[in-house]
């Protein structure tokens, strides 16, 4: 999910995701059984909007247990009656703005969706991959198709995106990889899908004049 223009050489990172995530809502430990979220909106022309939502945090293909107060719902995954999920309501119109995930219940949030555009869709996951309570991650579906076109990732804990792929024609395929290796806040290497074939075919580098690549026997650009 990655491709490359002439101005991303020199593009800067400047996007700090050292935002630490912590989650210690006394909340979590209560137990709880599951509940239907329904959402009623009266319009002036006298008709009525019902929104029903439905979690599954942990990914098995079952609904979650949930319990709604206030825009705020707690989501138990596990059905061992604490929350290993927080979503939240802000606009009231019966779907999340934002869902907090602590899916190891040590009590920090490894995982943070929200939705930015207010379109009633997520478009933003930032993670915590290391388990050091920062994020590190943030992917972003940035054309609001349900998928995710771009991940800036810290690999060095440095608080700054030092890796970015990006698909920019939502075929699903990284189109462009830009990498800051040494934390300058410019990309040292940009490989991209040139002729748009799924493969990336194309290096540019600090050391190598824009246009020039080097390939090994086996077609590994280098």
């Amino acid at each position: 999910m990655s491709e490359y223009d002439e101005a991303a050489v020199e593009e800067t990172v400047e996007e700090d995701y050292a935002a630490e995530e912590s989650y210690t809502d006394e909340a979590a430990t209560e137990d709880y059984t599951a509940e239907e979220e329904t959402y009623e909106e009266d319009y002036s022309d006298g008709s009525v909007s019902t929104v029903t939502e439905t979690f599954d945090v942990d990914g098995d293909g079952y609904e979650d247990a949930t319990i709604s107060s206030d825009g705020v719902t707690l989501i138990d995954s596990d059905g061992d009656g604490d929350a290993e999920g927080m979503a939240i309501d802000y606009d009231g119109d019966g779907i999340s703005d934002e869902l907090s995930v602590d899916a190891d219940g040590d009590g920090t949030i490894e995982s943070f969706a929200s939705d930015t555009d207010a379109d009633g869709l997520i478009d933003t996951y930032e993670s915590d991959t290391d388990g050091d309570g920062i994020t590190d991650q943030v992917s972003v579906d940035s054309n609001a198709d349900g998928y995710i076109d771009s991940v800036a990732t810290d690999s060095n804990a440095d608080g700054y995106a030092d890796t970015v792929a990006t698909d920019y024609n939502a075929d699903g395929l990284v189109d462009e990889i830009s990498v800051d290796s040494d934390a300058d806040g410019t990309a040292d290497t940009v490989l991209s899908d040139s002729d748009e074939d799924g493969f990336l075919d194309t290096a540019y580098t600090e050391a190598v004049p824009e246009g020039d690549s080097f390939q090994s026997q086996t077609g590994q650009v280098i």
